[in-house]
């Protein structure tokens, strides 16, 4: 299997200084941890570089940003074009934060600044509609890091809302079998979480970022919802319909 990597941030230079990789190696190090044989082609679409056609990967991978899916950058735009594409061509998509608003934006939903403010650390939800690419022992209670203050606030007709939480309700969402969106980042190591509140010293009020950094001593179900992202690519891949036979003319 063959995922793209749309790529639409860099992690920070202050970051890479202090040994984290970038955005597209900490997704690729973590799903070759669950099936080793996963090949890779990493698209920045934040510098207008995108697949030259669809097929060109059997699957792909949205990351989050700090950028907004508010913005009027047209890599944004073009972006939300392309997504659209794979969900009609039924082509396999993972959406994560940025990813995940980009589905519900581009299909249709609606994408605000959340009220509730800035969401920070390790955030707890409910699993309210267990699918078959989840695990037989499926949690029910699922622990992600998160950083974002934008959420998906309506989800597009066909969108199902899967489970999340008070603060964040529509945080685990699919498309029918083939498009799936989550608000959290399975990627970020804690430590790596650490030091990007730290960043953010400044830009996000300290009593956020505080109780941010006290949740860090939860339960963190990132290699679950790993084995699940490589699941669902799996029954994707296997659900889609064949191509139709086409009689040769004599």
């Amino acid at each position: 299997m063959k995922i793209g990597i749309l790529q639409c941030d860099r992690v920070r230079e202050a970051l890479r200084e202090q040994g984290f990789n970038d955005y597209p190696d900490m997704f690729m190090e973590r799903l070759r941890a669950v099936d080793p044989d996963l090949d890779f082609a990493v698209y920045r679409c934040l510098d207008g570089e995108f697949p030259p056609d669809p097929a060109a990967c059997d699957a792909y991978l949205c990351t989050g940003s700090r950028f907004s899916v508010l913005d009027p950058d047209e890599w944004i735009r073009e972006l939300e074009r392309f997504v659209v594409t794979l969900v009609e061509a039924r082509i396999p998509y993972i959406g994560i934060c940025f990813g995940h608003q980009v589905l519900a934006k581009a299909l249709g939903g609606t994408v605000e600044r959340a009220a509730v403010g800035w969401g920070v650390g390790v955030s707890e939800n409910v699993i309210d509609e267990p699918q078959p690419w989840m695990e037989d022992d499926v949690l029910r209670d699922v622990n992600l890091v998160v950083s974002h203050q934008d959420q998906v606030t309506r989800v597009p007709d066909g969108m199902a809302v899967l489970g999340g939480s008070d603060f964040c309700p529509n945080y685990f969402c699919a498309v029918g079998s083939h498009a799936l969106s989550i608000q959290g980042h399975p990627e970020f190591s804690l430590a790596f979480t650490r030091a990007l509140m730290d960043i953010r010293r400044g830009i996000i009020d300290d009593a956020v970022l505080d109780k941010g950094v006290e949740s860090l001593q939860r339960r963190v179900d990132d290699d679950a919802v790993f084995r699940w992202m490589v699941n669902f690519y799996r029954q994707a891949l296997a659900s889609r319909e064949p191509e139709p036979v086409r009689a040769t003319p004599r």
